[in-house]
């Protein structure tokens, strides 16, 4: 099991109070039940639209909080977890994309947080959550063609050593480190904030785990809480 220690900034206290997550590196192993992933997403998308979670628009209002006291428009630049969200209520259910990163998509709708799926062997150096200063490197797409950007000075940022792997927190992930079933280390972040109970962001977490397990049989898990001091 590869050992990961994600460092959080502690400047991050002043925008995000209470901002708390769970770290959860996956050993993958062969895929041999590939129909759980769309099973599973499926479920979800019909659980937000007839069955929703209590505390979906309180958690999605307070990460729209966050993002504007970093400089971000919500509106224009939502976390991840509300733009998830908003397909599945316009369009009833989410495109499958690969099995891996469907069951994360999943985890993320039903229980209204942002979540993070990673290809641990791309990174150098650990992850760390912090405030960019504008000079990071962040590779992307731009019009079908790779692109290279850089995030606003101030604005919140995954990285690791050799630039951005995630913008404004948890808006747009980078290619780089992009995840999918290929992946032998797999890095996932589940970030919430006090408006969603500890106990239900280890439900999700518990939840991911299980059904990682299930397309994967014989992948192992290793779970760390991690808080702002």
């Amino acid at each position: 099991m590869s050992l990961l220690t994600p460092s959080i900034d502690p400047r991050l206290a002043g925008i995000a109070p209470g901002f708390r997550a769970l770290s959860i590196v996956v050993e993958a192993a062969p895929i041999t039940a590939p129909e759980v992933a769309p099973a599973v997403l499926a479920q979800a998308c019909q659980q937000v639209l007839n069955d929703d979670v209590a505390w979906a628009d309180a958690h999605l209002a307070a990460w729209d909080e966050v993002f504007k006291a970093f400089g971000a428009k919500p509106k224009r630049t939502p976390c991840s977890a509300s733009a998830l969200r908003k397909r599945v209520l316009k369009d009833g259910t989410l495109p499958p994309l690969d099995p891996v990163v469907d069951i994360y998509n999943a985890i993320s709708i039903r229980y209204a947080i942002p979540v993070g799926g990673e290809n641990l062997a791309a990174y150098t150096g650990a992850p760390r959550l912090t405030l960019a200063d504008g000079s990071e490197p962040f590779d992307t797409f731009k019009e079908g063609q790779p692109s290279v950007e850089h995030p606003d000075a101030g604005e919140v940022i995954w990285r690791d050593d050799l630039g951005v792997t995630c913008r404004r927190w948890n808006w747009r992930q980078g290619v780089r480190t992009r995840l999918d079933s290929k992946a032998q280390t797999m890095w996932f972040i589940l970030e919430s904030l006090p408006e969603m109970p500890l106990t239900a962001l280890e439900a999700a977490a518990d939840e991911l785990v299980s059904h990682l397990q299930k397309l994967m049989p014989g992948a192992t898990a290793q779970v760390q809480l991690l808080e702002l001091a």
